[in-house]
Order: C-alpha cells, then structure tokens, then sequence
C-alpha cells in the first residue's frame, strides 16, 4: 500500500462503526425480523440497563440505521424499525458474522 495515501474516511471503517456499540449488533439482529419495543429489548437482551439500550438506540437512529416511531395509542408507546438504509446492510452485517 503507497504509504502517502490518505485512509481517513475508508468506508469499511464507517461502516464498521455503525456496529461498534455494546449493544448495537444485539439490537440490529433482532431488528432485521421484528419491529422492536424498548421494554422487549431489556427482556431480551441480557445484561442490559435502560441508559444504555437507550443510548444504543439514540445512536442508531442518528446513523440512519433505525426509524423511531410513536404509536399515539393508549398507552402510548414507541416503535423502532430497520430504515431502507439499515435493510441494506443486512447482508453487511451478516458476513461479518460469518467470520465468527
């Protein structure tokens, strides 16, 4: 590799990133079959705590990874679902699981 080429900015790093998390990977596989809640994310994930799958979350979201929805339904409560973005990456994160 020519030493003076730049790398900032590759895009297997940027993408590697949208995983790095303590919980991201566990979030985005339940997400690839199911539209998630929060209460059901600290059940099935264990060793959570509410800041952090909140912050995981937060993150996701902010990455395009996630859509966050409010069902104005009594009791009002919130959904989150892959976007047309974190689809795309399935197949992505899946071979990276591969390699395990």
């Amino acid at each position: 590799m020519d030493a003076n080429k730049n790398i900032d900015n590759c895009p297997a790093e940027e993408i590697l990133k949208l995983f790095t998390g303590k919980w991201k990977p566990q979030i985005f596989r339940l997400a690839v079959d199911n539209t998630l809640r929060f209460s059901s994310l600290l059940r099935d994930i264990e060793g959570s705590n509410k800041q952090s799958i909140a912050s995981s979350l937060k993150e996701m979201e902010q990455d395009g990874l996630l859509e966050r929805k409010v069902i104005r339904l009594k009791p009002l409560h919130v959904e989150y679902e892959l976007t047309e973005k974190g689809k795309e990456l399935t197949s992505v994160f899946y071979k990276l699981e591969s390699f395990l």
